[in-house]
Protein backbone atom coordinates (compact mmCIF):
# COMPACT_ATOMS: atom_id res chain seq x y z
CA UNK A 1 0.00 0.00 0.00
CA UNK A 2 1.33 3.41 -0.89
CA UNK A 3 2.40 5.98 1.94
CA UNK A 4 0.05 7.81 3.57
CA UNK A 5 0.40 11.60 2.39
CA UNK A 6 0.30 14.69 4.96
CA UNK A 7 -1.31 17.71 4.28
CA UNK A 8 -1.62 21.11 6.38
CA UNK A 9 -4.77 22.58 6.47
CA UNK A 10 -3.81 25.39 4.26
CA UNK A 11 -2.84 22.99 1.85
CA UNK A 12 -5.97 20.92 1.80
CA UNK A 13 -8.02 24.17 1.66
CA UNK A 14 -6.25 25.02 -1.38
CA UNK A 15 -6.40 21.95 -2.92
CA UNK A 16 -10.35 21.52 -2.43
CA UNK A 17 -11.00 24.62 -3.75
CA UNK A 18 -8.90 24.47 -7.04
CA UNK A 19 -10.35 21.26 -7.72
CA UNK A 20 -13.77 22.92 -7.39
CA UNK A 21 -12.30 25.40 -10.70
CA UNK A 22 -12.91 27.94 -7.76
CA UNK A 23 -9.14 29.09 -8.15
CA UNK A 24 -6.46 28.99 -10.83
CA UNK A 25 -6.75 30.27 -13.98
CA UNK A 26 -10.09 30.18 -14.94
CA UNK A 27 -12.54 28.27 -17.73
CA UNK A 28 -13.67 30.19 -21.04
CA UNK A 29 -17.08 31.58 -20.63
CA UNK A 30 -18.01 29.00 -23.83
CA UNK A 31 -20.09 26.39 -24.43
CA UNK A 32 -16.59 24.29 -24.02
CA UNK A 33 -15.14 25.92 -21.41
CA UNK A 34 -18.84 25.47 -19.14
CA UNK A 35 -18.80 22.01 -20.05
CA UNK A 36 -15.39 21.22 -19.23
CA UNK A 37 -15.87 22.98 -15.47
CA UNK A 38 -19.15 20.37 -15.08
CA UNK A 39 -16.28 17.79 -16.24
CA UNK A 40 -14.85 18.84 -13.35
CA UNK A 41 -17.59 18.70 -10.72
CA UNK A 42 -19.35 15.60 -12.01
CA UNK A 43 -22.77 17.64 -11.51
CA UNK A 44 -25.18 21.21 -10.99
CA UNK A 45 -27.71 20.96 -8.62
CA UNK A 46 -30.76 22.34 -9.61
CA UNK A 47 -33.00 24.05 -7.55
CA UNK A 48 -36.40 26.29 -9.00
CA UNK A 49 -35.91 29.32 -6.85
CA UNK A 50 -34.97 32.44 -8.63
CA UNK A 51 -34.22 35.26 -6.33
CA UNK A 52 -31.12 35.98 -7.54
CA UNK A 53 -30.59 33.34 -10.63
CA UNK A 54 -31.38 29.18 -10.71
CA UNK A 55 -28.72 27.75 -8.53
CA UNK A 56 -26.89 26.06 -11.62
CA UNK A 57 -26.30 29.18 -13.18
CA UNK A 58 -24.77 30.57 -10.02
CA UNK A 59 -22.41 27.34 -9.74
CA UNK A 60 -21.05 28.36 -13.30
CA UNK A 61 -20.76 32.16 -12.70
CA UNK A 62 -18.63 31.57 -9.62
CA UNK A 63 -16.35 29.57 -12.12
CA UNK A 64 -16.22 31.04 -15.41
CA UNK A 65 -17.70 34.70 -14.36
CA UNK A 66 -20.25 36.12 -16.53
CA UNK A 67 -21.49 33.76 -19.53
CA UNK A 68 -24.02 33.76 -21.86
CA UNK A 69 -27.18 31.37 -21.29
CA UNK A 70 -27.35 30.27 -24.64
CA UNK A 71 -24.28 28.47 -24.63
CA UNK A 72 -25.39 26.24 -21.60
CA UNK A 73 -28.84 24.92 -23.33
CA UNK A 74 -26.85 24.68 -26.32
CA UNK A 75 -25.00 21.89 -24.21
CA UNK A 76 -28.44 20.69 -22.82
CA UNK A 77 -30.79 20.71 -25.97
CA UNK A 78 -28.23 20.47 -28.47
CA UNK A 79 -25.07 18.99 -28.26
CA UNK A 80 -26.85 16.81 -25.65
CA UNK A 81 -23.47 16.67 -23.87
CA UNK A 82 -25.43 17.18 -20.36
CA UNK A 83 -28.62 16.15 -19.20
CA UNK A 84 -31.03 16.08 -16.34
CA UNK A 85 -31.23 13.17 -13.88
CA UNK A 86 -30.80 12.51 -9.73
CA UNK A 87 -27.44 13.13 -8.38
CA UNK A 88 -27.24 15.30 -5.57
CA UNK A 89 -30.36 15.86 -6.03
CA UNK A 90 -32.05 16.75 -9.34
CA UNK A 91 -29.31 18.05 -11.12
CA UNK A 92 -27.25 18.80 -14.47
CA UNK A 93 -24.74 15.64 -15.33
CA UNK A 94 -22.45 14.65 -17.98
CA UNK A 95 -23.69 12.67 -20.78
CA UNK A 96 -20.56 10.94 -20.95
CA UNK A 97 -21.03 9.68 -16.95
CA UNK A 98 -24.51 7.64 -18.81
CA UNK A 99 -23.30 4.08 -17.94
CA UNK A 100 -22.77 5.21 -14.40
CA UNK A 101 -26.51 6.78 -13.81
CA UNK A 102 -27.92 3.81 -16.33
CA UNK A 103 -26.67 1.55 -13.75
CA UNK A 104 -28.72 3.65 -11.24
CA UNK A 105 -31.96 3.39 -13.69
CA UNK A 106 -31.46 -0.33 -13.58
CA UNK A 107 -31.13 -0.84 -9.79
CA UNK A 108 -34.85 -1.10 -8.40
CA UNK A 109 -33.85 -1.35 -4.55
CA UNK A 110 -34.22 2.16 -3.73
CA UNK A 111 -37.49 1.84 -4.48
CA UNK A 112 -40.15 1.15 -1.88
CA UNK A 113 -43.03 -1.54 -1.63
CA UNK A 114 -45.17 1.51 -1.44
CA UNK A 115 -43.64 2.77 -5.02
CA UNK A 116 -44.18 -0.74 -6.48
CA UNK A 117 -47.76 -1.05 -5.42
CA UNK A 118 -48.26 2.46 -6.77
CA UNK A 119 -46.78 2.07 -9.78
CA UNK A 120 -48.47 -1.90 -10.51
CA UNK A 121 -51.97 0.02 -9.82
CA UNK A 122 -51.50 2.50 -12.17
CA UNK A 123 -50.24 0.49 -15.21
CA UNK A 124 -52.46 1.87 -17.35
CA UNK A 125 -51.59 4.99 -16.47
CA UNK A 126 -48.24 4.46 -17.41
CA UNK A 127 -49.12 2.87 -20.80
CA UNK A 128 -51.12 6.05 -21.69
CA UNK A 129 -48.14 8.88 -20.69
CA UNK A 130 -45.68 6.90 -22.93
CA UNK A 131 -48.15 6.44 -25.54
CA UNK A 132 -48.44 10.49 -25.77
CA UNK A 133 -44.95 11.32 -25.55
CA UNK A 134 -43.93 8.84 -28.27
CA UNK A 135 -46.84 10.63 -30.56
CA UNK A 136 -46.70 14.08 -29.49
CA UNK A 137 -42.87 14.55 -27.27
CA UNK A 138 -41.37 16.69 -26.51
CA UNK A 139 -44.76 17.31 -24.25
CA UNK A 140 -44.91 19.76 -21.54
CA UNK A 141 -46.83 17.63 -18.22
CA UNK A 142 -49.52 19.79 -17.78
CA UNK A 143 -50.66 18.59 -21.32
CA UNK A 144 -50.49 15.13 -20.97
CA UNK A 145 -54.14 14.05 -20.31
CA UNK A 146 -55.02 11.62 -17.42
CA UNK A 147 -58.44 13.61 -16.45
CA UNK A 148 -60.42 9.93 -17.88
CA UNK A 149 -57.48 7.95 -15.87
CA UNK A 150 -57.88 6.36 -12.40
CA UNK A 151 -56.61 8.64 -9.72
CA UNK A 152 -54.66 7.03 -7.15
CA UNK A 153 -52.43 10.08 -6.22
CA UNK A 154 -50.46 9.97 -3.03
CA UNK A 155 -49.75 13.03 -0.94
CA UNK A 156 -47.18 15.21 -2.68
CA UNK A 157 -43.29 14.01 -1.39
CA UNK A 158 -41.90 17.66 -1.80
CA UNK A 159 -40.71 17.67 -5.16
CA UNK A 160 -43.48 16.76 -6.92
CA UNK A 161 -47.08 18.48 -7.04
CA UNK A 162 -49.17 15.50 -6.25
CA UNK A 163 -50.65 15.19 -9.67
CA UNK A 164 -50.66 11.03 -10.63
CA UNK A 165 -49.05 12.38 -13.80
CA UNK A 166 -46.61 13.72 -12.22
CA UNK A 167 -45.68 10.74 -10.11
CA UNK A 168 -45.81 8.56 -13.05
CA UNK A 169 -43.55 11.24 -14.86
CA UNK A 170 -41.08 11.09 -12.03
CA UNK A 171 -40.78 7.35 -11.81
CA UNK A 172 -40.10 6.93 -15.40
CA UNK A 173 -37.76 9.88 -15.37
CA UNK A 174 -35.88 8.18 -12.63
CA UNK A 175 -36.18 4.82 -14.38
CA UNK A 176 -34.29 6.34 -17.40
CA UNK A 177 -37.26 5.42 -19.72
CA UNK A 178 -37.97 9.21 -20.59
CA UNK A 179 -35.78 12.48 -20.14
CA UNK A 180 -36.42 16.24 -20.34
CA UNK A 181 -36.26 17.00 -23.56
CA UNK A 182 -36.13 20.66 -23.16
CA UNK A 183 -37.56 23.54 -21.09
CA UNK A 184 -40.28 26.45 -21.19
CA UNK A 185 -38.94 29.06 -18.66
CA UNK A 186 -38.73 26.31 -15.66
CA UNK A 187 -41.67 23.99 -17.17
CA UNK A 188 -40.08 20.01 -18.51
CA UNK A 189 -40.37 18.92 -21.59
CA UNK A 190 -40.64 15.74 -21.48
CA UNK A 191 -39.51 12.55 -24.65
CA UNK A 192 -38.11 9.52 -24.69
CA UNK A 193 -34.88 8.87 -23.55
CA UNK A 194 -33.96 7.08 -27.02
CA UNK A 195 -34.77 10.19 -28.86
CA UNK A 196 -32.50 12.55 -26.43
CA UNK A 197 -29.45 11.10 -25.61
CA UNK A 198 -26.72 11.32 -29.21
CA UNK A 199 -25.14 8.81 -30.79
CA UNK A 200 -22.16 8.89 -29.29
CA UNK A 201 -23.59 7.85 -25.92
CA UNK A 202 -21.63 5.35 -24.15
CA UNK A 203 -23.56 2.29 -24.03
CA UNK A 204 -21.01 0.39 -21.37
CA UNK A 205 -23.15 -1.83 -19.22
CA UNK A 206 -21.66 -1.58 -15.68
CA UNK A 207 -22.25 -3.72 -13.13
CA UNK A 208 -23.35 -1.69 -9.69
CA UNK A 209 -20.24 -2.30 -8.11
CA UNK A 210 -18.27 -0.64 -10.95
CA UNK A 211 -20.86 1.95 -11.15
CA UNK A 212 -20.26 2.18 -7.53
CA UNK A 213 -16.34 2.34 -8.00
CA UNK A 214 -16.15 5.14 -10.69
CA UNK A 215 -18.98 7.34 -8.59
CA UNK A 216 -17.08 7.30 -5.76
CA UNK A 217 -13.82 8.00 -7.71
CA UNK A 218 -15.67 10.98 -9.29
CA UNK A 219 -16.78 12.00 -5.88
CA UNK A 220 -12.82 11.92 -4.28
CA UNK A 221 -11.74 14.13 -7.26
CA UNK A 222 -14.10 16.78 -7.43
CA UNK A 223 -13.59 17.54 -3.22
CA UNK A 224 -10.16 17.33 -3.78
CA UNK A 225 -9.88 15.94 0.27
CA UNK A 226 -12.68 14.29 1.61
CA UNK A 227 -13.60 11.42 4.38
CA UNK A 228 -16.29 8.96 3.75
CA UNK A 229 -19.17 10.56 4.65
CA UNK A 230 -17.89 13.28 2.44
CA UNK A 231 -18.25 11.21 -0.06
CA UNK A 232 -21.21 9.33 0.77
CA UNK A 233 -23.16 13.15 1.01
CA UNK A 234 -21.55 14.08 -2.68
CA UNK A 235 -21.98 13.46 -6.33
CA UNK A 236 -24.78 10.29 -6.04
CA UNK A 237 -25.70 12.17 -2.64
CA UNK A 238 -26.62 8.55 -0.45
CA UNK A 239 -26.10 6.04 -3.65
CA UNK A 240 -23.22 4.56 -2.42
CA UNK A 241 -24.16 1.38 -0.90
CA UNK A 242 -21.18 -0.56 -0.91
CA UNK A 243 -18.55 2.50 0.28
CA UNK A 244 -15.78 0.76 2.29
CA UNK A 245 -15.57 -1.83 -0.25
CA UNK A 246 -14.85 0.51 -2.89
CA UNK A 247 -12.76 2.97 -1.37
CA UNK A 248 -10.50 0.00 -0.16
CA UNK A 249 -10.54 -1.33 -3.46
CA UNK A 250 -9.59 1.80 -5.18
CA UNK A 251 -7.04 2.19 -2.70
CA UNK A 252 -5.49 -0.94 -3.11
CA UNK A 253 -5.62 -0.36 -6.68
CA UNK A 254 -3.69 2.99 -5.92
CA UNK A 255 -6.62 4.90 -7.63
CA UNK A 256 -7.18 6.97 -4.07
CA UNK A 257 -4.63 7.98 -1.02
CA UNK A 258 -5.09 8.45 2.24
CA UNK A 259 -4.31 11.40 3.86
CA UNK A 260 -3.58 12.92 7.05
CA UNK A 261 -4.23 16.71 7.48
CA UNK A 262 -2.53 18.31 10.77
CA UNK A 263 0.13 21.05 10.95
CA UNK A 264 1.52 21.01 14.76
CA UNK A 265 -1.13 20.61 17.21
CA UNK A 266 -3.94 21.30 15.13
CA UNK A 267 -5.40 17.63 13.11
CA UNK A 268 -8.50 17.13 11.37
CA UNK A 269 -10.02 14.19 12.63
CA UNK A 270 -11.05 10.73 10.70
CA UNK A 271 -9.77 9.45 8.11
CA UNK A 272 -8.86 11.29 4.87
CA UNK A 273 -8.49 10.81 0.77
CA UNK A 274 -7.43 12.20 -2.40
CA UNK A 275 -7.83 10.56 -5.75
CA UNK A 276 -4.38 9.84 -6.93
CA UNK A 277 -4.76 11.61 -9.87
CA UNK A 278 -5.12 14.42 -8.50
CA UNK A 279 -1.55 14.60 -7.18
CA UNK A 280 -0.27 16.98 -10.24
CA UNK A 281 -2.94 19.58 -8.80
CA UNK A 282 -1.60 19.17 -5.41
CA UNK A 283 1.55 19.92 -6.49
CA UNK A 284 0.16 22.86 -8.44
CA UNK A 285 -1.17 24.64 -5.58
CA UNK A 286 1.96 23.90 -3.76
CA UNK A 287 4.06 25.86 -6.08
CA UNK A 288 1.56 28.70 -8.01
CA UNK A 289 -1.88 29.28 -5.69
CA UNK A 290 -3.89 31.49 -7.62
CA UNK A 291 -7.24 32.67 -5.54
CA UNK A 292 -9.64 34.60 -6.61
CA UNK A 293 -12.51 36.75 -4.77
CA UNK A 294 -16.37 35.28 -5.34
CA UNK A 295 -19.69 34.97 -4.75
CA UNK A 296 -21.19 30.99 -4.00
CA UNK A 297 -24.46 29.89 -4.72
CA UNK A 298 -26.08 28.64 -1.36
CA UNK A 299 -26.43 25.33 -3.00
CA UNK A 300 -22.60 25.71 -4.83
CA UNK A 301 -21.03 22.32 -4.50
CA UNK A 302 -18.06 23.59 -2.22
CA UNK A 303 -20.60 24.18 0.42
CA UNK A 304 -23.91 21.58 -0.08
CA UNK A 305 -22.21 19.74 2.80
CA UNK A 306 -22.55 21.83 5.44
CA UNK A 307 -20.84 19.90 8.21
CA UNK A 308 -17.38 19.34 5.78
CA UNK A 309 -17.91 23.25 5.26
CA UNK A 310 -17.55 23.90 9.27
CA UNK A 311 -14.94 21.64 8.91
CA UNK A 312 -12.54 23.11 6.31
CA UNK A 313 -13.55 26.89 6.34
CA UNK A 314 -14.75 27.12 9.80
CA UNK A 315 -18.25 28.41 8.68
CA UNK A 316 -21.32 28.12 9.81
CA UNK A 317 -23.48 28.30 6.97
CA UNK A 318 -27.17 27.32 6.83
CA UNK A 319 -30.25 28.22 4.50
CA UNK A 320 -32.95 30.50 6.06
CA UNK A 321 -35.62 29.97 3.60
CA UNK A 322 -38.10 28.73 5.71
CA UNK A 323 -37.11 30.79 8.11
CA UNK A 324 -39.84 33.17 9.42
CA UNK A 325 -38.00 36.45 8.21
CA UNK A 326 -38.70 37.76 11.94
CA UNK A 327 -35.87 34.75 13.00
CA UNK A 328 -33.40 35.32 10.28
CA UNK A 329 -30.14 35.96 10.78
CA UNK A 330 -28.84 36.38 7.49
CA UNK A 331 -31.37 36.35 5.15
CA UNK A 332 -33.69 34.62 2.56
CA UNK A 333 -31.02 34.15 -0.45
CA UNK A 334 -27.48 34.45 1.42
CA UNK A 335 -24.33 34.22 -0.99
CA UNK A 336 -21.29 33.23 0.72
CA UNK A 337 -18.14 35.33 -0.24
CA UNK A 338 -15.22 32.83 -1.32
CA UNK A 339 -11.94 35.04 -1.09
CA UNK A 340 -8.78 32.97 -1.62
CA UNK A 341 -8.96 29.45 0.57
CA UNK A 342 -11.51 31.99 3.22
CA UNK A 343 -15.30 32.23 3.41
CA UNK A 344 -14.92 35.77 4.92
CA UNK A 345 -18.11 36.60 4.35
CA UNK A 346 -21.84 37.04 3.02
CA UNK A 347 -24.35 39.30 1.17
CA UNK A 348 -28.51 39.17 0.80
CA UNK A 349 -28.85 39.92 -2.36
CA UNK A 350 -32.01 40.34 -4.92
CA UNK A 351 -32.66 40.55 -8.41
CA UNK A 352 -35.25 42.96 -9.47
CA UNK A 353 -35.69 42.27 -13.61
CA UNK A 354 -38.22 44.67 -13.67
CA UNK A 355 -36.05 47.50 -12.85
CA UNK A 356 -33.00 45.69 -13.70
CA UNK A 357 -31.27 46.56 -10.43
CA UNK A 358 -29.10 44.56 -8.11
CA UNK A 359 -30.44 44.69 -4.26
CA UNK A 360 -27.66 44.30 -1.94
CA UNK A 361 -30.07 44.00 1.42
CA UNK A 362 -27.26 43.25 3.54
CA UNK A 363 -23.45 42.66 3.84
CA UNK A 364 -21.55 40.71 6.34
CA UNK A 365 -18.29 40.13 7.20
CA UNK A 366 -16.64 37.24 9.34
CA UNK A 367 -15.08 37.80 12.97
CA UNK A 368 -11.03 38.56 11.53
CA UNK A 369 -12.05 38.77 8.04
CA UNK A 370 -9.17 40.75 5.79
CA UNK A 371 -9.72 44.34 4.56
CA UNK A 372 -11.05 42.96 0.93
CA UNK A 373 -13.67 45.57 0.80
CA UNK A 374 -12.71 46.21 -3.14
CA UNK A 375 -12.61 42.47 -4.26
CA UNK A 376 -15.81 41.88 -2.61
CA UNK A 377 -17.07 44.74 -4.51
CA UNK A 378 -15.84 43.69 -7.93
CA UNK A 379 -17.41 39.94 -7.25
CA UNK A 380 -20.48 41.98 -6.80
CA UNK A 381 -20.47 44.22 -9.22
CA UNK A 382 -19.65 41.19 -11.10
CA UNK A 383 -22.97 39.31 -10.73
CA UNK A 384 -24.76 42.64 -11.52
CA UNK A 385 -23.15 42.37 -14.75
CA UNK A 386 -24.38 38.36 -15.17
CA UNK A 387 -27.76 39.15 -14.10
CA UNK A 388 -28.31 42.22 -16.70
CA UNK A 389 -28.46 44.79 -13.84
CA UNK A 390 -28.20 48.28 -14.82
CA UNK A 391 -27.28 49.48 -10.98
CA UNK A 392 -26.54 48.32 -7.83
CA UNK A 393 -28.21 49.44 -4.52
CA UNK A 394 -26.93 49.04 -1.25
CA UNK A 395 -28.49 49.32 2.38
CA UNK A 396 -25.68 51.64 3.29
CA UNK A 397 -27.22 50.35 7.06
CA UNK A 398 -25.84 46.90 6.71
CA UNK A 399 -22.28 46.55 5.29
CA UNK A 400 -19.37 46.31 7.31
CA UNK A 401 -17.63 49.12 8.39
CA UNK A 402 -14.20 47.70 7.16
CA UNK A 403 -15.62 47.62 3.89
CA UNK A 404 -18.24 50.23 3.39
CA UNK A 405 -15.62 52.76 1.68
CA UNK A 406 -14.97 50.16 -0.87
CA UNK A 407 -18.30 49.14 -1.20
CA UNK A 408 -20.32 52.35 -1.37
CA UNK A 409 -17.53 54.43 -3.13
Amino acid sequence: MTARLTLTPTLARHLAVHQQRLAGPRAAADADGLLDVVRSLGCLQLDPLSVVARTHMLVLFSRVGPFDLAHLDQLLWQDRSLFEYWAHWASIVLTEDYPIFAALMMDHRPWTDRTRKWVKQNERLRRSVLAQIRRRGPILSRNLEDAALPRRSRASDGWSSGRTVSHMLDYLWLRGTIMVAGRDGIQKRWDLAERCLPEWTPKERLSPREAERRAVLRSVRALGVATARHIRYHFLRGSYPNLPRALAELEREGDVRRVEIRDGGERWPGTWFMASEAIPALEAVRQDWQPTTTLLSPFDNLICDRTRTGVMFDFDYRVEIYVPRARRKWGYYVLPILHGDRLIGRIDPEMDRVERVLRVNAVFAEAGAPAAGVPVRKAIESLALFLGARQIQYNRRRVPAAWKRALLA
